[in-house]
């Protein structure tokens, strides 16, 4: 059985790999020769994350500098990816190839940080032109879109939107949860490792959805009688679509109050009024989920639980990123 417990914060950090738009290292490769250098990531993030570069436009035969590149579409029509002022440049089926390409070619990473509005790295809402360069709507960049339908559950986010606390936060600990499941179960699949796997997220599992929650409990309960590569293939799927879903204070309002009920012969009244107090500030908004999970933490070292010791919702995780001091 695959071993389970809580990361120790003492042990060297192994960098995660995960894929990232060149520009956002402070690679000049922009179509105007600048770049996109993003402070957290190359700051904070390069502690825990081993970055993989790309820039599908260079990777192309685009120059640097180039002429800048959009999206086209007429009504009805599919989207294009040509030149700004050249029309007959187009790049379509060049970056949806390279899409393709590196999603075969990365299959060691465990996330990816995409360029926002770039019409060949944005994950979303870039902006569609017609022919006569009026809006018409938004989509993916052309090389993100053909990536993400080739690994669509990959953790995947964009730059800008790591400025919001609940995405950044969500996008991180799957990134932990996708590293650690090629680690503790894809390299070898059995019943045990897939329950053992279980056991330790189910906490975390049950903040984003308890539908899935009770599901995958089930499956798992099953895993010894049937194809096992394919019992672990449909809870990886599952898995990953309910972490994408941020975890809302209400749900993790819930596995507090679980965590509380392994403290209920050990607690006097005062400590679990206080306790009851500070899960109800978090509810309601007035305090960070890293205040009634640093009570919850300083009890269960006084009263261990070996079930609450093994649980990674504790710490997805390292502490070090102050993720929940603001959520």
């Amino acid at each position: 059985m695959a071993e389970t417990s809580s990361p120790d914060p003492d042990a060297p950090v192994a960098r995660i790999p995960v894929g990232i738009s060149s520009c956002l290292l402070g690679e000049e490769v922009r179509f105007d020769g600048q770049h996109k250098r993003d402070a957290y990531i190359n700051g904070t993030l390069s502690q825990f994350f081993e970055f993989v570069p790309v820039c599908p436009e260079v990777a192309v035969g685009l120059g640097v500098p180039r002429e800048p590149i959009r999206l086209v579409a007429d009504k009805g029509e599919p989207v294009r990816v040509v030149g700004s002022r050249t029309p007959d440049l187009d790049v379509t089926e060049d970056l949806h190839a390279y899409g393709r390409q590196q999603a075969a070619e990365l299959p060691h990473i465990h996330g990816y940080i995409l360029k926002k509005g770039s019409p060949s790295c944005g994950m979303e809402r870039v902006k569609v032109y017609k022919p006569d360069g009026h809006p018409l709507t938004t989509s993916a960049g052309a090389y993100a879109e053909s990536f993400m339908a080739e690994r669509p559950l990959l953790p995947v986010e964009e730059e800008g939107r790591l400025g919001d606390p609940m995405l950044r936060e969500n996008f991180i600990e799957r990134v932990f949860v996708h590293e650690r499941w090629h680690r503790e179960v894809a390299a070898e699949p059995t019943p045990s490792a897939l329950v053992a796997f279980h056991s330790a997220h189910k906490l975390l599992l049950m903040a984003h959805d308890q539908q899935a929650y009770r599901r995958l409990g089930r499956l798992v309960a099953e895993a010894g009688s049937g194809d096992i590569e394919e019992t672990v293939s449909t809870y990886f799927g599952e898995l990953m679509t309910a972490l994408r879903k941020p975890a809302t204070r209400k749900g993790h309002a819930n596995v507090l109050y679980h965590l509380m009920g392994y403290l209920k012969d050990h607690l006097d009244g005062e400590d679990k009024q206080e306790l009851t107090d500070l899960i109800e500030s978090y509810r309601t908004g007035y305090v960070p989920l890293i205040v009634p999970i640093t009570l919850l933490n300083h009890h269960f070292r006084r009263h261990p639980q070996p079930y609450v010791a093994s649980q990674v919702y504790l710490q997805p995780h390292p502490a070090e990123l102050m993720l929940r001091n603001r959520v």
